[in-house]
Parts: C-alpha cells; sequence; structure tokens
C-alpha cells in the first residue's frame, strides 16, 4: 500500500531525483524562471516555497539549511539578500506555473515556472 507516501517518483531513482530537483530549485532561484514539464514544476514548487519561507526566517540555521539543499554560495546569498524582501508580506504561494502545451518529441505537457512578481526585461528579450 502507498498510503501517506507524498510526491512523484518522475521515473527516476531516489538520488536522480533529489538531484534532479535541486538542480531544478536552484535553477529556478538563479533565473527566476525555468521551462520543464507539468509534473517537475508541481515537484519544484513545493520545493522552492520551502527554500523562501526559509530566506524569510532569516537566521543562520535557516541558511545553513538552504546551503545543505541548494549548494550554491551565490543562489544562497542572492535568495536570502534579494528575493526573500519580495515576499515579506506575502504567507505563500511564491511560484506560478503556466502551461504552454506539449513538448513536440514525446507530447509531454510543458510549463513555465516562475517566481511570482518575475518581470523579464529588455536584457534578456535582446538575447
Amino acid at each position: 500500500m502507498r498510503h501517506r507516501k507524498a510526491g512523484r517518483k518522475l521515473g527516476r531513482t531516489a538520488a536522480h531525483r533529489k538531484a534532479m530537483l535541486r538542480n531544478m530549485v536552484t535553477s529556478l532561484l538563479e533565473h527566476e524562471r525555468i521551462v520543464t514539464t507539468v509534473s517537475k514544476a508541481k515537484e519544484a514548487r513545493r520545493v522552492v516555497d520551502k527554500m523562501i519561507t526559509l530566506a524569510k526566517r532569516g537566521d543562520l540555521h535557516a541558511r545553513r539549511q538552504a546551503y545543505a539543499y541548494i549548494r550554491s554560495k551565490d543562489v544562497v546569498a542572492k535568495l536570502f539578500d534579494e528575493i526573500h524582501v519580495q515576499y515579506a508580506d506575502r504567507l505563500g504561494g511564491y511560484t506560478r506555473i503556466i502551461r504552454t502545451g506539449t513538448r513536440y518529441g514525446d507530447a509531454a505537457s510543458m510549463a513555465i515556472l516562475e517566481l511570482v512578481g518575475y518581470e523579464e526585461t529588455e536584457e534578456a528579450d535582446e538575447k
């Protein structure tokens, strides 16, 4: 029986799934927007919301917990210095999933996972 076992397996081993989610969370916090499948986006959203909640706490223990998951000093610094300020008065729901259709190769449903309040700059449009 699979009662009370939350989370999606995503067709991967536990170590691969953990590494993939770490990389996705790091990329999302670094770039503030990523394109992925809907099921991966829903799993990554759970972790990103926890990381932003840690940043809102702001103490040393919270920073060390974030380092244990993210493993990129630049991204953790950005999270604790810049990102948490945007959501100081928000109680939750820091991310948004925008469905974009299906992928050409395997018809997987794709989505954009972005932080709420994400705004494209002109520099990103020129690239």
